[in-house]
């Protein structure tokens, strides 16, 4: 049988696939949620193991040819569904709760490499963003949200901090005519900030990442789909998730930290306690980051951040203050015209 779980094969490279293996230890077996199907790199890996079974899902339609590759070869072992992970609950096979579940969150190579979508700053196409089910388009936002909200988008979810002469040139240049493409947005941007010679990243980088973050709803579904994995999980099972920004990995502590059996008694963010017993064992704060070796074959991993916990045997409650916490991002993503 071909192995199709080999990062070479792959148009999407699984990032930090050793560290996750090593959690997981697929070689026992298992039930595996894999939120992010992308380009099955996590989910081929985990099937080479004989005794496992993987649930995978996944919002964009193009994951479809990679899908069928590995329907063909672990047909027996391997589901797919093309929904959010924040629907994980709904997906979930004769309410058979997972092992492990593993998300590896924002944008795929998959997606950056196909320049007609719009995640690149070489694209040459029309302004899209979307990862798939959307409703909306990263156009529609940059030609028809207001001034305010546009700043709101650029500094709270790209830390753009240009971000108010950015928004304030989108809606001065979409006046002349429409904003129509990922060139006429790049051009923006650059007339907009002044060149750091300092700086590694493209100077597009953290408007891209607002944008993409907006139309997506990413933080939403991120605080959604951590709430329906933590339900979906098996008493002692593990929630993986891999981030690549600093909002995602402040939620995913956030989350990890203070639900867990060793939280600290005070904290400014949360209440005194809550009544319900926690959803984790003691959380081990820690941070796993990509080895020099990866770092070196797969540059895009160098911002990489994996953390993981433990589903306690206590009962699942929903986390209402979890919600609470970053109800300004989930306000602001559901921010209409």
């Amino acid at each position: 049988m071909k192995d199709l779980s080999s990062p070479k094969l792959l148009t999407h490279y699984p990032v930090m696939l050793d560290q996750v293996l090593k959690i997981c230890e697929p070689e026992k077996g298992g039930n595996f949620a894999d939120c992010t199907f992308g380009s099955g790199g996590y989910s081929n890996a985990i099937l080479s193991f004989p005794k496992t079974k993987v649930v995978a899902l996944d919002r964009d339609s193009e994951t479809q040819q990679y899908v069928k590759k590995t329907a063909k070869f672990y047909k027996d072992r391997f589901s797919f569904h093309t929904n959010k992970f924040s629907e994980l609950n709904k997906v979930v096979e004769n309410k058979k709760k997972f092992d492990f579940i593993i998300f590896d969150l924002g944008v795929s190579s998959l997606q950056i490499f196909n320049l007609n979508r719009g995640f690149s700053f070489n694209s040459k196409g029309k302004a899209d963003m979307g990862m798939g089910l959307n409703t909306i388009t990263a156009h529609e936002v940059l030609n028809n949200f207001s001034l305010d909200t546009l700043n709101d988008i650029l500094k709270f979810l790209g830390e753009e901090k240009d971000s108010f002469r950015i928004a304030t040139n989108i809606v001065k240049e979409r006046k002349k005519r429409p904003i129509s493409s990922i060139p006429d947005l790049v051009e923006i941007i650059k007339k907009s900030k002044k060149k750091d010679f300092k700086k590694k990243i493209n100077i597009s980088t953290q408007t891209f990442q607002a944008i993409r973050i907006f139309v997506n709803k990413e933080l939403t579904e991120l605080i959604n789909g951590l709430i329906s994995a933590t339900e979906a999980i098996k008493v002692g099972g593990k929630i993986i998730v891999i981030t690549f920004h600093s909002i995602e990995d402040k939620i995913v502590k956030f989350f990890f930290t203070n639900y867990s059996k060793n939280k600290s008694r005070s904290s400014r963010y949360y209440p005194e306690l809550y009544k319900e017993k926690p959803l984790f064992e003691n959380y081990r704060n820690q941070i796993i980051r990509p080895g020099q070796k990866e770092l070196k074959e797969n540059n895009p991993s160098r911002s990489a951040k994996l953390r993981f916990a433990t589903r306690s045997q206590d009962d699942f409650f929903y986390p209402k203050e979890f919600k609470k916490k970053f109800m300004n991002y989930l306000n602001l993503e559901n921010k209409h015209v």
